[in-house]
């Protein structure tokens, strides 16, 4: 008689609960574009969701702590002319935000503490380089201000946004439109997945294609993939016979899958979330109901299934809480804000612990605010530096205070604005704005005298 052995881990029992109604941020109209984007991102301060708007394209930022019923007048960004299809959070600054649009530009935007009061129409800076729509945008990790845009143009575009340049143009690469682009976890690689059918693993210094997988998936539906631990490449698509699958990659020997499951017959593209500090992976389906979770090991199966949180309603898309914005205490691993026809639902996922003391092993070091290099530094040739890391103890309300104090002023003061091909320096403008008071304010002296030398005549 066999025996069947159950494999140990902590993360068997995750558990996903949807927060209560009053807690919800309700009444918002989400977006009705088609793209495969997340429509959501989140940081611990704020929560962002691209919105429906007239004549334009818009998402809104509100305050993690303003729940409930949103006025239908409540302000938006909406400075783009496009729908906007991609937005993230800056990971070393929670005010600053970056939107992709339909109108070909990126813009970066800086949103005041406590939210916004009035719309929001001018960016801090817009970045034109691209002929076609923007779909995605993304962070570098570890380096200031270096922000990773790709099109429906084939181009992949690495900016510094200090300056609102185009750094570098990668635009013989790819031979159709560029479906998601992510970095490793200290920004040293670039992973694609485009419309050619085929993975790029790229050197983001020299612009260069370090591996190539070809057909990582079968169908012609969106891939999307992700760096997860040792370097590997987990990808989710589908089958030839429109089955949607996972799978899990090797880049220094891509031929074979190291393993590829199928989940089911949905037509939602599954969007992954990786957490490093637990090696647990998330994957929500757009138009589903449910995030599935796997725990991604180094032996054989590598990809092993969890569990799953299900609801009534199917998601538009999904926001995802970087671990420094989770309740510690609660023993919460991983937060979602799931995005409804009318409303944003945040879930939460524990692991049931009957301590109330600091879970050391749930919590690792992990990812901080703090930038480990400046982007003139990375564009000048640095060597790529690993994340700089927090601990959770002591929750992470006293590293938001450390952050805002280095990076908030740091980039406004380096910020300029590039319209084009022009890209003035900001104290050049400003002292063109002094100049033309100087001049206004004489022109305005002269007219007084000569009025008075006229009625004395």
């Amino acid at each position: 008689m066999s025996i069947k052995v159950v494999r140990s881990s902590k993360f068997r029992h995750v558990f996903g609960q949807a927060v209560k109604y009053d807690q919800c941020y309700d009444d918002i109209r989400i977006s009705q574009m088609t793209w495969d984007s997340n429509f959501c991102s989140v940081n611990p301060k704020f929560v962002a969701m691209i919105v429906d708007a007239s004549g334009g394209g818009a998402f809104m930022v509100l305050p993690l702590s303003k729940t409930g019923r949103i006025d239908m007048s409540y302000p938006t960004v909406c400075g783009h002319t496009g729908p906007v299809l991609d937005i993230e959070f800056c990971p070393h600054n929670d005010n600053i935000i970056a939107s992709g649009s339909e109108d070909c530009s990126v813009m970066v935007w800086e949103i005041p503490d406590g939210g916004l009061v009035t719309p929001m129409t001018d960016p801090v800076v817009k970045l034109e380089g691209h002929s076609k729509r923007v779909g995605t945008l993304s962070w570098h990790p570890t380096a200031h201000n270096v922000l990773m845009t790709a099109g429906c143009d084939n181009v992949l575009i690495l900016w510094n946004v200090a300056c609102g340049e185009a750094m570098m143009r990668l635009d013989t690469v790819h031979t159709d439109i560029i479906y998601s682009a992510v970095w490793n976890r200290d920004g040293s690689r670039i992973l694609t997945s485009c419309k050619d059918k085929k993975l790029r693993v790229l050197d983001p210094h020299k612009g260069t294609v370090i591996a190539e997988k070809d057909k990582p998936h079968e169908g012609s539906r969106p891939i999307k993939a992700l760096f997860v631990s040792d370097g590997k490449i987990l990808s989710t698509g589908f089958s030839r016979m429109s089955e949607r699958q996972v799978a899990l990659w090797d880049p220094n020997s891509f031929g074979e899958p190291l393993t590829l499951q199928e989940l089911d017959t949905s037509s939602g593209v599954l969007l992954p979330f990786f957490d490093p500090d637990t090696g647990v992976v998330y994957l929500c389906g757009k138009g589903d109901c449910s995030i599935r979770y796997f725990e991604v090991t180094d032996e054989a199966p590598y990809i092993h299934y969890l569990s799953m949180y299900g609801s009534k309603e199917s998601q538009k898309g999904i926001g995802y809480m970087p671990k420094r914005g989770l309740e510690v205490n609660k023993c919460e691993i991983a937060r979602f804000y799931k995005l409804h026809e009318r409303k944003c639902e945040p879930i939460v996922m524990t692991v049931p612990r009957k301590s109330d003391l600091f879970q050391e092993d749930l919590y690792p070091d992990t990812v901080g605010p703090e930038p480990a290099v400046e982007a003139d530094e990375w564009f000048g040739g640095k060597a790529d530096a690993q994340p700089i890391l927090i601990s959770l103890k002591d929750g992470f309300a006293t590293t938001t205070k450390t952050k805002q104090f280095k990076v908030h002023k740091s980039l406004m003061k380096t910020t300029t604005a590039s319209m084009g091909d022009q890209q003035d320096s900001c104290g050049e403008v400003q002292s063109l704005r002094n100049e033309v008071k100087q001049l206004k304010e004489t022109i305005a002296d002269l007219t007084k005298r000569v009025s008075k030398m006229e009625s004395k005549l």
